[in-house]
C-alpha cells in the first residue's frame, strides 16, 4: 500500500502535511491546490491511502473529485481535512472517508485534533505555527494551547515558516524537506535556508507595500492594485488598508486571465458567497473564505468585473447583511 499526503503549499498546508507525516510515519508528499486536486489525485491508485489537507473543493470539479475519492475509499483509506466553505449543493456527508471540516479553525488545528492522541506535545506547538500562519490564532483551542508555550517564540517561528514558504512558492522538493523536518518536531528556524528566505521575503514585502501605496487605485468601495511585486494576498490587504476601502483586490494579469486575491474586514461582505456567483457570470471561478478569497476571470472582462464587484459590495454594505445579489 502506498500512502499519499496531498496538501496546500502555504504554512497551514505544510503543517497539515507534517502532522500527517508524523502520525503515519511515512508518505509521499504532494503540493496541490483546488483547481489541481482532481488531476493530482490521479497518482493515487485503488488500495492506496490518501490524506488531503487544506484544499478547498473547487466548485467546477467538486463532483468529479468526490467520485474519485469514493472509488479510492472502497479499497483504501481516505482522510480529508479542510476549513474552506463547501461548494453550493454539497454537504459534509457527501465527502467519502473521514472528513474533518470546520470554518472557524485552521486546517492545522483540525489535523492536530484528529491525530493528537498519537502525537507528542511538540505536535501542539507545530499546529500553532500553522494556525498563526493562516490568521486563525484567536480560536479557543489556540488560546488554551498558547498557554503551554512562550508566545514570543511561537510567533517568531510561525513567522519564519510563513515568510520562508512564501519565498519558496514552487520549490516543491524544498517544501517536502520542510515537511519532513517539521515532522521530526524540529523548529522552522533550524532550516537555515528557510530562515534566510524568510528574511528576504520580509524585505521584499516592505518593497511591495510601498509599491501598493504608490499604485493603488480606488473605486467607491473597492481598492485594487495591478501586478504587485509579491504576494497578491498580502497586497490585497495593503490595498484595502492604505486606501481605507471595505475591500482590497490585488491582481496578476496573465496572458488570458486575471488572477485575483481579495480581502475584506466587514462581515456584511461575504467574499466567498459573492465571488462564487459573480466570477461565474464572467466565465471564471471564485471563492474562499468570507473575508479572504480569490477569483479568476478572462482578462478582457477584468475591468467590467471590477465595476460590478464595486457595485455589489456597495449593495451589501447598504443592506448590512440583507438579501444577496440583485441577481
Amino acid at each position: 500500500m502506498t500512502r499519499w499526503i496531498l496538501v496546500h503549499g502555504d504554512s497551514d498546508g505544510v503543517v497539515c502535511g507534517a502532522l500527517a507525516y508524523a502520525f503515519y510515519g511515512r508518505g509521499n508528499v504532494y503540493f496541490t491546490h483546488p483547481a489541481g486536486l482532481l488531476e493530482d489525485l490521479s497518482v493515487v491508485k485503488p488500495g492506496d491511502s490518501v490524506f488531503v489537507g487544506d484544499i478547498a473543493l473547487s466548485e467546477p470539479e467538486a463532483r468529479e473529485v468526490l467520485e474519485k475519492l469514493s472509488l479510492l475509499a472502497e479499497k483504501g483509506e481516505v482522510v480529508y481535512v479542510d476549513h474552506h466553505p463547501l461548494p453550493e449543493g454539497i454537504s459534509k456527508s457527501d465527502v467519502p472517508g473521514t472528513f474533518v471540516h470546520a470554518l472557524d479553525a485552521s486546517a492545522s488545528e483540525l489535523t492536530y485534533k484528529l491525530f493528537q492522541e498519537k502525537l507528542p506535545p511538540e505536535g501542539e506547538r507545530l499546529a500553532l505555527f500553522g494556525a498563526i500562519g493562516n490568521y486563525l490564532d484567536q480560536t479557543p483551542w489556540v488560546k488554551r494551547a498558547m498557554e503551554n508555550w512562550d508566545k514570543r517564540c511561537i510567533y517568531f517561528e510561525a513567522g519564519v515558516l510563513a515568510q520562508g514558504l512564501e519565498n519558496s512558492r514552487r520549490m516543491h522538493d524544498f517544501k517536502r524537506h520542510v515537511v519532513k523536518h517539521l515532522a521530526s518536531w524540529r523548529l522552522p528556524s533550524d532550516v537555515s535556508e528557510l530562515l534566510v528566505r524568510a528574511l528576504v521575503e520580509t524585505v521584499n514585502e516592505e518593497e511591495m507595500r510601498l509599491f501598493v501605496k504608490q499604485n493603488v487605485q480606488r473605486l467607491a468601495h473597492v481598492a485594487y492594485v495591478v501586478d504587485p511585486p509579491g504576494s497578491v494576498a498580502r497586497a490585497a490587504t495593503y490595498a484595502r488598508a492604505i486606501a481605507e476601502k471595505p475591500v482590497g483586490v490585488a491582481v496578476e494579469l496573465r496572458k488570458k486571465q486575471a488572477v485575483m486575491s481579495l480581502r475584506s474586514v466587514d462581515p456584511a461582505v461575504d467574499l466567498n458567497e459573492l465571488l462564487r456567483k459573480l466570477a461565474k457570470e464572467f466565465g471564471g471561478t471564485g471563492g474562499g473564505h468570507p473575508n479572504a478569497a480569490g477569483a479568476r476571470v478572462p482578462l478582457e472582462k477584468f475591468n467590467l468585473f471590477l465595476e460590478v464587484l464595486d457595485e455589489e459590495v456597495g449593495m451589501r454594505l447598504a443592506w448590512k447583511g440583507g438579501p444577496g445579489s440583485r441577481r
